[in-house]
């Protein structure tokens, strides 16, 4: 299939070559839209205060078990109309303090829909408002394999803060946790194998960080990056974590959890990033009807 080749200018004035396939389908446009394009309006967080690698390191910390499965750890930055630089969607699923009704949350195609109905997953826990930036944490258990997921819903103006503590997990600063069975576990570090991804817009097209975290730890961490041109903008915090990118982007894209699903099944499975890379694109081609050439190339492994 044919792909359309746009340009969107970012709020800097930079251009972002973005490819959007000519048959499209409505839903997944607009979620493209939303995730991607810079410049619409300024993003939230502006003058807010973050909490840098230093801040985090500086919390209490919390005892954990130690955990000899996998955690994966999912940061949802909620679609806003008002605090992001996107196109707006219709108003119900972007509202940023709307979880429930939430195009990355919970509509058709977002992280806590998407999973509750995957066979593979069941729901263990569910906490409101775990934090003042956070709605909604859901804690996932695999069904099968010695696995959690864990995915956190972050107010829609909270987007810089869910971008910092995404760097923040990733080099092992702070370290989120969660409680099953009366015990409690790191979602930052404990884990004998971790992976932390984030979905959303891309805010690094509209703000810069005041400071990029740094690694604490020599343990490995694989991230996934769901944003438009992630590889493009989250480079240079990425390299400063010590993570490995397993899967991010090179163009525009909607960010949507069928990919993360795709890409956590090759990560349990114990697959390379190749592998995993082409997961995540055959899911991309199946609900976006793209073409799976076009959404190979959408995809990246490695630096």
């Amino acid at each position: 299939m044919s792909c359309a080749r746009r340009v969107e200018r970012t709020r800097a004035g930079k251009a972002v070559a973005q490819v959007l396939p000519a048959t499209l389908v409505t839903w997944g446009l607009f979620t493209a839209l939303a995730a991607c394009v810079g410049g619409a309006r300024p993003a939230g967080g502006g003058s807010r205060a973050v909490v840098t690698d230093a801040l985090a390191a500086a919390q209490v910390e919390v005892k954990t078990e130690p955990y000899a499965g996998r955690v994966a750890y999912v940061i949802v930055a909620l679609c806003d109309n008002v605090n992001q630089g996107i196109v707006p969607v219709p108003a119900a699923l972007g509202n940023g303090d709307d979880p429930a009704r939430n195009l990355y949350w919970g509509a058709r195609f977002g992280v806590k829909t998407h999973f509750k109905a995957a066979r593979e997953w069941r729901a263990v826990a569910s906490v409101q408002n775990p934090s003042p930036q956070i709605l909604e944490r859901i804690v996932y258990k695999h069904k099968t394999l010695d696995a959690y997921l864990v995915a956190d819903a972050y107010r829609g103006a909270e987007i810089k803060q869910a971008t910092v503590d995404f760097f923040n997990v990733a080099s092992g600063n702070l370290n989120p946790t969660f409680e099953d069975g009366g015990k409690t576990y790191g979602l930052g570090r404990g884990a004998a194998a971790h992976l932390v991804a984030y979905v959303g817009h891309d805010g690094l097209m509209d703000f810069q960080l005041p400071a990029l975290p740094k690694r604490r730890d020599e343990l490995r961490r694989d991230a996934v990056i769901l944003a438009c041109a992630s590889k493009q903008y989250f480079t240079a915090g990425l390299r400063e974590t010590g993570a490995h990118p397993l899967v991010w982007t090179t163009n525009l894209m909607a960010p949507e959890a069928y990919v993360l699903k795709a890409a956590l099944d090759g990560w349990l499975a114990g697959e390379d990033g190749e592998r995993v890379r082409l997961r995540a694109a055959k899911a991309y081609d199946k609900y976006q009807n793209c073409g799976l050439r076009a959404a190979q190339r959408l995809f990246a492994t490695g630096w």
